[in-house]
């Protein structure tokens, strides 16, 4: 079996006889930053460390210190007492020596304060070498980027693998999907036909059943469905009511819906779909960071809205106008708070545009993308498997993603 942090994933045999392998990979995080990135987290870690050592050391030694002060005049006063008893002998009777008795008794306490001077003094030099340890390390990773005085790392799509077709059925429109939850054992694949108004789920217990058609069970939704834009993430199945702008929550498990709400202003039934049509005017997705609607309002005058989405409530949290028109792109997805689109559904297609959430910013991409069966109906990121799956014209494909760390400097990417 896997060492602990590792990921299996199934194999399964496709329609051509060729053998999809099972790929034993380390989990990825959300939007998992590489190993400087990681040096850098310890590090910050250390500093923390370091630091609330310093202020427990600090608030300790003052401590001692006023103690030391209170305890001068004590001192005066023995060493008085001692130089007079050292020059007259005869003088010190009993009463004289149980005076310099108490005294030295009033002192005692003083002797653990001095021990933790000790060791404190001891700390200070185990501190010292923390930082001056940290101060290489610091400069070893600054030497390693490149010595950028980076603003931000995050992580760009770079790359999109040639498509690797799964299954060729149904129609020429559809969806089909795994649970995008991170991390999850979960295997089962969803498989929905068609672009409006269906009701019926089939439900794979793995990839292999998927493949051979086999083992499956049906589940039949109280709304019917409009568009393609559906997906699955923790169990449960997040999808646009037909003929509404209503986001419903279908749970697999307990067979019934969990909750449902409209997006406020969201167009729907074909007002602001994607370019090929098919009643996409609503989008859900799933990214490292949860979940996501991409849509269209009157307000935004066609562009693409994409809103960061409660699973457990469908509450809107917070939107952005990426100011991209939805009627020109022909599908998009989200990975790392990114929203990515195609400028096309159609052969020749690229991903055309990005749009940051995290920044608020965009810029047009040049990201080749081969659309092997000419018409895409559907392209969801799974961000478990790090993998973008399609319905292309009646065929279920999957391409694999790179993904870079990029540095942003001050002046340029």
């Amino acid at each position: 079996s896997p060492d602990e942090g590792w990921q299996v994933y199934t194999s399964a045999q496709a329609p051509d006889g060729k053998c999809l392998c099972t790929a034993v990979i380390p989990v990825q995080g959300t939007c998992s930053r590489d190993l400087r990135s990681h040096q850098l987290r310890q590090l910050m870690e250390k500093v923390q460390n370091i630091s609330q050592s310093m202020e427990v050391l600090d608030l300790r030694t003052y401590r001692d210190l006023q103690y030391v002060r209170n305890t001068e005049s004590l001192m005066k006063g023995l060493d008085s007492r001692l130089k007079v008893a050292a020059e007259s002998q005869k003088s010190l009777n009993a009463k004289s020596f149980q005076e310099l008795k108490d005294k030295m008794t009033e002192l005692l306490p003083l002797m653990p304060v001095l021990d933790q001077y000790k060791s404190d003094t001891r700390l200070i030099v185990h501190l010292k070498e923390e930082v001056r340890n940290l101060s290489g390390s610091l400069l070893a990773i600054q030497e390693e980027m490149g010595a950028y005085d980076y603003e931000e790392l995050q992580q760009r799509l770079t790359g999109v693998s040639n498509p690797i077709t799964i299954r060729a059925s149904g129609s020429r429109f559809g969806s089909w999907m795994t649970d995008t939850m991170t991390p999850s054992t979960d295997s089962r694949v969803w498989y929905m036909d068609g672009y409006y108004k269906g009701r019926r789920v089939l439900e794979f217990r793995t990839l292999n059943d998927f493949v051979t058609g086999q083992n499956f069970v049906q589940h039949l939704l109280p709304h019917p469905w409009a568009g393609t834009g559906h997906v699955v993430f923790n169990g449960s199945l997040y999808y646009n009511k037909y003929q509404s702008n209503i986001a419903v929550k279908y749970h697999f498990r307990s067979r019934s819906v969990l909750v449902q709400r409209s997006l406020a202003g969201a167009g729907y039934n074909n007002t602001f779909p994607y370019s090929w049509g098919g009643f996409s005017d609503i989008d859900f997705m799933v990214d490292e960071s949860g979940l996501w609607a991409v849509y269209t309002t009157n307000q935004n005058a066609g562009n693409i809205v994409v809103s960061r989405v409660d699973p457990q409530t469908l509450e809107v949290l917070r939107s952005w106008d990426t100011g991209y028109p939805k009627r020109s792109a022909g599908e998009s997805f989200m990975i790392c708070g990114t929203l990515y689109v195609t400028n096309s559904h159609l052969a020749g297609a690229k991903i055309y545009f990005a749009y940051y959430t995290n920044t608020s910013s965009y810029e047009y991409t040049d990201i080749p993308f081969h659309n092997q069966y000419s018409h895409i109906s559907m392209l969801d990121y799974n961000p478990r498997e790090r993998v973008l799956y399609t319905w292309n014209n009646g065929h279920q494909v999957i391409y694999n993603v790179t993904l870079f760390h990029v540095i942003k400097t001050s002046g340029e990417l």
